[in-house]
């Protein structure tokens, strides 16, 4: 389409980047977007498509992270909920207020976490989403409706917030194009180029067309997540692994089982993790699990224990108790947690680290989506002061994000577009048929797929159903039910053949089957 290759001639013909960025999470789109907003010539190139990996697979959350306050991890926390309350300012369209309640069926425990979560509202300050405080049996149960009532005392009710993580993806993606940063999807890099031991750029493969493109860069940096050990054993072959991977499992279930507007946090189960379970659209995400992992991959995949520990544990606090048939959806991701001895992942630090090589390559490790700015601007001084540079102000907190919009009240899949949804509209209204729905138990019309396809970079029936859209995570089996009309009507926009159509309905339908269970 004319907007990639575009994108791609401005490569070609650009002489050199002042920064090119590998990765397209939240890490590498942060980073590219401060650095492009700093008035360097910035380039972010990724391998598959943007938070195609661990940014599109959390738990959907902006969080301070109370569990990281427990652990006495405080000055993590303080940063994020600092972060939480300017995502929240800055792309208000995509980022809520969001109740939890956590139930308390022991009377030791009711201090406690009361104490703790106070504590939580004094270190978030003026960025505080809503004060923390102790519930009665009665007042949880008109919160959360349908919970266990056998042993319950009451509950504690906080705020934090809440996201969607791949559509926050999308709009950073759209912020860094709207200040003349280029960006790549499908774009793999495949060497380094060096000079004397001295990197000087990148060597790129174009996956759409096999194409390979020698990119020169003053500074290049490694924002790839769980996948930087690849990117720092081609700087050189014998860097020690900087990543402990750790699997996270959600799964998805229709509202009904969590009828109230709250979510539940579960501060310990019976193996010590944390449990959430969070209205989100008309759904409920419900998660997580903490495996450590030996290898990664772009598309993980759920263990069975891990499946059957969510359901086992999600039944004790939920009336309805969710069976197989009821998961809508079920989805794993990869922590990029920074190597540790400490075996148990769950107590491996959520905060991150930034190293240099020999060669000038600049690696960021570790991290969460809510800490994602800072790291971004942590990233770029880090860069300004190997350079020896002046360095220029960082204005990340104060930059609204592509359609920016207030007064949103909750997620829905219209709200998220922001601004944009008016420009949507107009399709509509130009062409009616685009307001049909691309399936009967989606959410989403055809004008959302076009939008996606126009001026979303989305270049596959995936990037269209898991990422533009949610609906890969809001029912697997429609999905799949809307692939091949999806695909049929991509490959008209795209200019794409028979060929690519039956590429992508395959390629989609092994895809839904890790989404399944």
């Amino acid at each position: 389409m004319k907007i990639r290759n575009e994108i791609i001639q401005k490569i070609k013909t650009t002489n050199e980047y002042d920064v090119v960025v590998i990765g397209g999470g939240a890490t590498g789109l942060g980073t590219a977007l401060d650095s492009t907003l700093r008035g360097y010539k910035t380039l972010l190139l990724e391998a598959y498509d943007f938070a195609k990996g661990t940014s599109s697979r959390s738990t959907k959350l902006a969080h301070g992270g109370v569990r990281y306050l427990k652990q006495g991890d405080v000055s993590m926390v303080k940063e994020a909920l600092r972060e939480r309350g300017l995502m929240k300012e800055n792309a208000p369209h995509l980022v809520h207020d969001q109740k939890f309640i956590v139930p308390v069926y022991d009377w030791w425990d009711a201090p406690v976490y009361t104490t703790g979560l106070k504590v939580y509202d004094v270190m978030a300050g003026k960025l505080g989403l809503g004060p923390s405080e102790m519930i009665s049996k009665e007042e949880t149960l008109k919160m959360i409706p349908n919970l266990n009532e056998e042993g319950l005392i009451g509950g504690v009710r906080y705020y934090d917030g809440q996201f969607d993580d791949a559509r926050l993806a999308i709009t950073l993606m759209q912020t860094i194009i709207d200040f003349e940063g280029d960006v790549i999807n499908y774009a793999k890099v495949t060497g380094l180029l060096k000079e004397e031991n001295i990197l000087k750029g990148v060597e790129v493969e174009d996956q759409e067309t096999g194409e390979l493109i020698q990119v020169n860069a003053k500074n290049v940096i490694n924002a790839t997540g769980v996948f930087v050990d690849s990117i720092l054993k081609m700087d050189n072959e014998d860097a020690l692994p900087s990543v402990s991977p750790s699997q996270g499992v959600h799964i998805i279930l229709d509202k009904e089982f969590l009828k109230g507007s709250s979510s539940i946090m579960v501060p310990r189960t019976d193996d010590g993790r944390v449990l959430f379970a969070v209205p989100w659209y008309d759904k409920i995400v419900v998660g997580t699990t903490d495996t450590p992992m030996e290898e990664v991959s772009i598309e993980p995949v759920a263990l069975e224990e891990e499946i059957e520990f969510i359901l086992k544990t999600a039944k004790k606090y939920l009336h309805k108790e969710p069976k197989r048939e009821d998961v809508k959806a079920v989805f794993a991701g990869l922590r990029p947690l920074m190597k540790s001895t400490d075996e148990d992942t769950k107590k491996i630090s959520r905060s991150h680290k930034i190293v240099k090589s020999q060669s000038g390559l600049i690696t960021v490790v570790g991290g969460k989506w809510t800490t994602y700015r800072q790291m971004s601007e942590d990233v770029i001084n880090f860069m300004e002061r190997k350079n020896e540079d002046i360095g220029v102000k960082c204005i990340t907190k104060d930059v609204l994000l592509h359609g920016y919009k207030k007064d949103v009240d909750r997620l829905d899949v219209r709200s998220v577009y922001g601004n944009d949804l008016p420009k949507i509209e107009l399709l509509i209204k130009n062409d009616p048929s685009l307001n049909k729905y691309i399936h009967p138990d989606l959410p989403y019309r055809w004008a959302e797929v076009k939008w996606g396809v126009e001026n979303e970079l989305a270049r596959t029936v995936d990037d269209i159903l898991s990422r533009r859209t949610r609906s890969l995570l809001f029912d697997a089996k429609a999905s799949l039910e809307a692939s091949s009309k999806v695909a049929e009507f991509m490959a008209d926009l795209l200019g794409k053949d028979e060929a690519w159509i039956e590429n992508q309905i395959t390629s989609f339908k092994k895809l839904v089957d890790n989404y399944t269970c």
